[in-house]
């Protein structure tokens, strides 16, 4: 890239807040655990269970909910996921029988995506191995204290990335696996298109 070409910071006047060491070296710990955890925990979903981080996401986030449906609105939400990421993979997810969208019936402007069988049987599979990843990568390292205190710390930055407030409230989750859960089914499920 040609000098003229290069982006050139605004002159604001005022000397760039550089990181001290302690936040340097924090950065740096971050910035790694950004590149390598999301590596290594959709090399073992796509392994086991043929699926990405995002999508056992959007499918465990369908299994918790009521009637095993969501908007895909609030999909997005729950999976931390833009609009269009979601639909991408919703579509994926549609095409191997795993999900299916609707009309919402309280109001037709929006989508439902509901979680079928199969889906349910396919996270129900992929969960306790995601689970088991999860615990040794990310929570058998740390101490109680510690883990409160990574929920704490993940989500005060999730909450000053997110500049849209699409960030779900941060709140007490059921992790069971799904299996372990109560089925969500309602009648509805009953009479479910294949």
């Amino acid at each position: 890239m040609s000098e003229a070409a290069r982006p050139v910071p605004a002159d604001t006047g005022r000397e760039p807040r550089w990181l001290t060491t302690d936040e340097r070296e924090a950065w740096m710990s971050l910035a790694g655990l950004l590149i390598k955890l999301p590596a290594a925990l959709d090399a073992q979903l796509q392994r086991d269970a043929g699926i990405s981080t995002f999508e056992y996401l959007v499918l465990s986030g369908l299994s918790e909910a009521p009637g095993r449906t969501l908007r895909i609105s609030d999909l997005a939400a729950c999976t931390n996921g833009s609009l269009s990421r979601l639909s991408h993979v919703v579509t994926r997810l549609e095409r191997r029988g795993w999900v299916r969208r609707s009309p919402c019936p309280e109001d037709g402007r929006y989508t439902n995506v509901t979680l079928t069988d199969a889906g349910w049987e396919t996270v129900v599979a992929a969960a306790p191995g995601h689970v088991e990843t999860v615990r040794r990568l990310v929570i058998d390292p740390l101490t109680a204290a510690q883990v409160r205190h990574l929920c704490a710390i993940g989500d005060r930055i999730l909450r000053r990335v997110d500049d849209d407030g699409t960030c779900p409230a941060a709140g007490p989750r059921d992790a069971r696996p799904p299996a372990q859960r109560r089925n969500h089914r309602t009648s509805a499920d009953t009479t479910e298109q294949r």
